[in-house]
């Protein structure tokens, strides 16, 4: 079965406090989403990559690959107003059969370990959703009002979020609904249920300062696709 990597990259840098959009920034010596997508390649090299990405960002991208030489083929789609609109965009270049990692460009530290998890259990029951325990304790917020909750009925939700392809591209046929905040919510609207995974605690979202000091940390010592 053909499988595909469809990498969203639509941040910008406001959060970082820096001048380039979030998925740009170097993280040992390369933009983060150069790092994101040698993850996929690294696991599989037979899996084809379209990256997403907001059409005033291509052209910087463009002049990212030839300063660091990035060669590892991919397919530009155009992102959308919204996340919503970006995965679909991306889904249309996609062929009806097969399966798709549907990833953020700025988690570059996804393992080999959650991939497979992913692809395995996708392929066998349709859809899967890498999730970890949660570690901290939880208070529920009702009006004035707070609770504590049991945090063992919560999981924290990672990527890739992964799915048969002519199975999520139905989902995307649906309108855009606010309540949707990634693609399992999509899918589950149509009363799929979702298939949880074990994920990595490394795969972070790379999105304050913080997030880059921390990425840096964990990837120095894993050097699995540095080169």
């Amino acid at each position: 079965m053909k499988k595909f990597a469809l990498i969203v990259a639509g941040g910008t840098g406001t959060r970082m406090g820096h001048e380039l959009p979030k998925q740009f920034i170097e993280l040992a010596g390369k933009p983060i989403l150069m790092r994101t997508i040698e993850c996929f390649h690294s696991y599989n090299h037979s899996i084809s990559v379209v990256l997403v990405l907001p059409t005033k960002q291509v052209m910087l991208w463009k002049q990212l690959c030839e300063k660091h030489d990035f060669t590892l083929p991919h397919v530009l789609a155009e992102g959308g107003n919204s996340r919503f609109q970006s995965v679909k965009n991306g889904l249309s270049k996609l062929p009806e059969n097969g399966l798709v990692f549907i990833h953020d460009g700025v988690r570059p530290l996804v393992s080999e370990q959650t991939i497979a998890n992913c692809e395995h259990t996708a392929l066998d029951k349709g859809n899967a959703l890498p999730v970890m325990p949660l570690i901290e304790s939880l208070r529920q917020i009702d009006g004035k009002k707070n609770k504590h909750v049991e945090r063992s009925n919560f999981r924290l939700v990672q990527t890739p979020q992964t799915f048969r392809i002519g199975l999520i591209k139905e989902a995307y046929l649906q309108p855009e609904n606010p309540e949707f905040s990634d693609d399992a919510s999509v899918f589950e609207s149509l009363g799929h249920t979702i298939q949880l995974v074990n994920g990595n605690s490394e795969n972070i979202k790379i999105t304050l300062p913080s997030d880059l000091k921390i990425a840096e940390c964990l990837f120095y010592p894993n050097n699995k696709v540095n080169s």
